[in-house]
């Protein structure tokens, strides 16, 4: 039997084997699945914003790439994950307003991409697909027991990487 446990912003939740981790309304934001295809275990973040070092208000870990990442990885080594066997899928970071060349500090999707990246690359993490920026918003569904992402936007075919 399936069980969905719902992502919601700014959060995280793990899963195993029959689970399905989903997550909403990916607009600038980033959804990260990190996995252990052989013991079925995996984790899903949605982060807001690069850095919790930017940001004075920072108490929720789950709203930044940098601590987000590092409470996932934490959680999943309790849960049994073997550190050296994890993967990783992205996606989100979207521009979803026009903005002016000059601004590009305000592109927060495509910063978070980058935050993600180079922290998922910190911890040897290696990002095994993804599907990023552009200017659409998705849903993403991770499934534990097949390792599959399936990624749904408005006026586009399902993706599943």
């Amino acid at each position: 039997m399936t069980n969905n446990i719902k992502v919601g912003m700014a959060d995280y939740k793990l899963g195993r084997n029959n689970d399905v981790l989903t997550t909403l309304g990916l607009g600038s934001c980033v959804g990260i699945v990190i996995y252990d295809k052989t013991r079925k275990i995996a984790g899903m973040a949605h982060i807001m914003l690069p850095s919790s070092k930017e940001i004075k208000n920072n108490s929720n870990k789950a709203k930044f790439a940098d601590t987000a990442i590092e409470e996932l990885l934490n959680e999943i080594a309790r849960m049994g994950a073997n550190k050296n066997a994890l993967t990783a899928k992205i996606a989100g970071g979207a521009q979803m307003f026009k903005i002016s060349a000059q601004n590009e500090n305000l592109n927060i999707g495509k910063r978070n991409v980058i935050a993600v990246k180079d922290i998922l690359m910190y911890f040897k993490i290696p990002i095994i697909a993804e599907d990023v920026l552009g200017n659409y918003g998705r849903t993403i569904e991770f499934d534990c027991s097949t390792g599959n992402l399936k990624i749904k936007a408005i006026g586009k075919e399902v993706k599943i990487i």
